[in-house]
């Protein structure tokens, strides 16, 4: 066993038969399955949270593959290094086939130069591709890519696909079999639970677990509970207030609330603020909702979401929780109307699309006397001089008489 090498890249599958999870895509009546197999790969852009077994299905690929197989990482790389790939594939003495795989960590880095100059060796099928990223690839990546590669999401992998690495790590001698280990299935099973889909983190949890428990009396690393819950602290988001979950979250926090579920409204809350968001930019959301949601069915909802607003401005974290949860709250269990959101976007939808017509004259601006000489202001009748403070008469353009943008839900 190198122990320079951490756990979670010793445990790296190398064959098909030892890939974890992602049934979905990985079956054995799955396409990339029988294409991977059948070494018939097109290329293809992994995308899912990290630990989720992107770069493992690349190496299962680079170890199964008759192709020459590169590795470079975004970060690190730029246009030099796909040139150096394309030379050394069209190199009859060092590639006989012509052809090779790219693997493309964090591919979402490359910049739309990097990415251009790599489109056409994927094109002429000089370099099948293997993009990897934590970011939604139809966001981050060229188009031309997208359109020339199949697109596979890989999900956050489960507790049972956790809890089985982690078993097998325990036993493996390449993992931390040649350790005198002893801990419960329980255990395994709690460190699956607080990983939330991600195998790195578990198995980074387990082996500093290992490493910094000293051996008991009766030759024994015992790893309790206790050990663990040291090992790896709090429970991991999957939250990454720059990325997909970023909107994938404020989408749910704010439908959470139009559907007036404050249960679920206060969830993503919650998870948003853990992840890092800003408290303003979650405070501007509320305001949003309180008008284009809860609207004249509660006017007070916008009182209530503008007052927050300022006070966390002025209070800030931690203590801005509070003022968020209970506005959140007041508009998820507000009675919903969308009929002044509506009435404004039909609105706008017209002046900028018909021929609306002409302001009548009595309700125009009549500033200076003479203007009244030509008809402007003519014949305006002031409400508050009749009964009950109204009065009928026209106010919309002819053009317009008969529209209603403001219709009760």
């Amino acid at each position: 066993m190198n122990s320079n090498e951490p756990l979670a890249f010793r445990m790296r599958p190398k064959t098909l038969e030892e890939y974890v999870g992602q049934e979905h895509v990985i079956g054995k009546d799955k396409i990339l399955y029988r294409t991977i197999k059948a070494d018939r790969l097109s290329s293809i852009i992994l995308f899912g949270p990290p630990g989720c077994g992107k770069t493992s299905l690349a190496r299962v690929i680079s170890e199964t593959t008759k192709y020459k197989f590169y590795k470079i990482n975004a970060v690190t790389s730029g246009v030099a290094d796909i040139k150096k790939v394309v030379e050394e594939t069209k190199n009859f003495m060092l590639n006989p086939i012509g052809k090779s795989i790219l693997f493309i960590d964090e591919i979402h880095r490359f910049n739309k130069l990097q990415q251009d100059a790599l489109l056409p060796f994927v094109e002429n099928g000089t370099v099948i591709l293997i993009g990897a990223t934590t970011e939604n690839p139809y966001f981050e990546v060229n188009k031309a890519l997208i359109s020339r590669s199949m697109v596979i999401k890989l999900n956050p992998l489960t507790e049972e696909d956790i809890y089985h690495v982690l078993k097998s790590a325990v036993e493996r001698k390449d993992g931390l079999g040649e350790y005198n280990i002893k801990i419960e299935d329980e255990t395994l099973r709690k460190i699956a639970a607080i990983s939330n889909g991600d195998v790195r983190t578990a198995l980074n949890g387990l082996e500093v677990g290992t490493l910094t428990t000293p051996i008991a009396e009766d030759g024994w690393i015992h790893l309790t509970d206790e050990v663990i819950k040291n090992s790896i602290q709090n429970r991991k988001a999957i939250f990454d207030k720059n990325g997909e979950e970023h909107y994938d979250n404020i989408s749910a926090f704010i439908k959470s609330m139009r559907g007036s579920d404050p249960d679920a409204t206060i969830f993503y809350l919650a998870r948003a603020l853990n992840g890092g968001e800003d408290p303003l930019f979650l405070a501007r959301r509320i305001v949003i909702c309180a008008s284009e949601d809860v609207g004249m069915a509660n006017p007070n909802a916008l009182v209530v979401a503008n007052a927050a607003m300022q006070a966390v401005h002025m209070i800030g974290m931690p203590e801005a929780r509070i003022l968020l949860s209970e506005a959140a709250v007041y508009v998820a269990t507000s009675k919903k109307s969308n009929a002044t959101y509506k009435g404004i976007n039909q609105a706008l939808e017209d002046v900028q699309t018909k021929d609306t017509g002409e302001i009548p004259m009595h309700i125009r601006n009549a500033p200076i006397e003479k203007m009244r000489e030509l008809g402007y202001s003519e014949g305006y009748l002031y409400p508050h001089d009749f009964p009950g403070n109204q009065v009928e008469q026209q106010y919309l353009p002819d053009k317009m008489l008969g529209t209603k943008y403001y219709q009760l839900d």
